[in-house]
């Protein structure tokens, strides 16, 4: 259980989702509130027991949340995604443009007016996080700490805001690409994460310089032998990740094209990490390895196994397999948070219980 102790923090987490994130800021005993519009994934934090704010980010601001002293937001990756339209990466330049001006102090009304001339809203909707940390400064009441992340083609985003972030007071280490099976996931997903502090504050005093976690275990590479090197423990398996519910060895045969060609299906055996977890995993095949025989399915609660959610995380609503790829997986919530807020013991005790 999370420490008796009362947190000095509590986390606002923008576009929250089924709740990846605050499901790992529960481990680390520190309380979260997600905003989150989704009635799918709504259900399933209800289920879960997870405090939610049901209204959507852009009517909302850091007065809303005057108890949440930590900003952390993964705002929707659709359009930024190789999967997605596109209209993220071709409308790069713009969101940047846009993120200067909001630094610069232009009207907001003004900057949201134009956002909605881009060929998909969605796209906007990254720069959420930089308009409440600039309001929250405004208020006099800046977050003491700040977690983002995003598919890698949100990194130049990322390090935009570090760089207007860093001139109004905060620190910021360069956002970096984190690869998730590094940090015991099992599961081979990138994920582009910032994390920063407020510079003049007393909770950090005696802290060490920030930087984002270091990796645990070794990245996966294909035909690479699985074991540790120094202090780098060995990638978790499928088979690890799925033992309660999985016997024998089988193969996942994925339901999208690998290396470009879309009639390439990437495939995995159980002594690997799976291939990224998205909204469309129930399509991927099982195969029996003695014989090629289908198995069944990966069921909901062993995709979100292998997005590290507890065993039994009571998923509800709908689109269930979409729920699960959109979200962080907690245990890559967990050792970021960890380091963002400095509880090196909590993330100790907290992966303890872990699997």
């Amino acid at each position: 259980m999370p420490s008796a102790t009362p947190s000095p923090f509590k986390i606002v987490d923008l576009f929250a989702g089924p709740g990846g994130l605050d499901s790992a800021a529960r481990d680390l005993g520190v309380p979260a509130v997600g905003v989150e519009w989704d009635d799918n994934a709504r259900a399933t934090r209800d289920a879960e027991h997870l405090e939610t704010s049901p209204r959507d980010v852009r009517d909302l601001g850091p007065e809303d949340f005057g108890d949440a002293n930590v900003l952390a937001g993964g705002p929707p990756c659709q359009t930024f995604t190789v999967a997605g339209n596109g209209a993220g990466r071709r409308a790069l330049d713009q969101v940047l443009a846009f993120a200067q001006r909001l630094a610069g102090g232009e009207n907001r009304e003004a900057v949201r007016a134009d956002l909605k001339g881009l060929s998909d809203e969605r796209t906007g909707l990254v720069l959420e996080p930089l308009r409440w940390i600039l309001q929250a400064i405004e208020d006099g009441r800046p977050y003491q700490a700040v977690i983002l992340e995003q598919v890698p083609a949100v990194l130049p985003v990322w390090e935009a805001f570090a760089a207007i972030m860093r001139e109004r007071g905060y620190q910021v280490p360069p956002p970096k690409i984190l690869h998730t099976e590094e940090y015991g996931v099992p599961q081979t997903r990138r994920r582009a994460i910032l994390i920063a502090r407020w510079g003049d504050s007393d909770l950090w005093r005696h802290s060490g310089e920030l930087a984002l976690p270091q990796p645990t275990h070794r990245r996966f590479r294909k035909g690479l032998e699985n074991s540790a090197v120094g202090a780098t423990l060995p990638w978790i398996t499928m088979s690890e990740a799925l033992k309660e519910h999985r016997l024998g060895e089988f193969v996942v045969v994925s339901n999208y094209g690998t290396g470009g060609d879309p009639k390439a299906r990437g495939r995995r055996h159980s002594s690997e990490p799976a291939a990224t977890v998205t909204g469309k995993i129930s399509r991927n095949r099982v195969l029996d390895t003695r014989g090629g025989g289908e198995l069944r399915r990966l069921s909901f609660n062993e995709a979100g196994l292998l997005q590290t959610f507890r065993d039994g995380y009571r998923w509800s609503g709908g689109d269930i397999p979409q729920q699960i790829g959109n979200a962080v997986p907690p245990r890559l919530g967990m050792h970021v948070i960890a380091a963002a807020l400095q509880l090196p013991e909590q993330l100790s005790s907290a992966l303890g219980r872990r699997p």
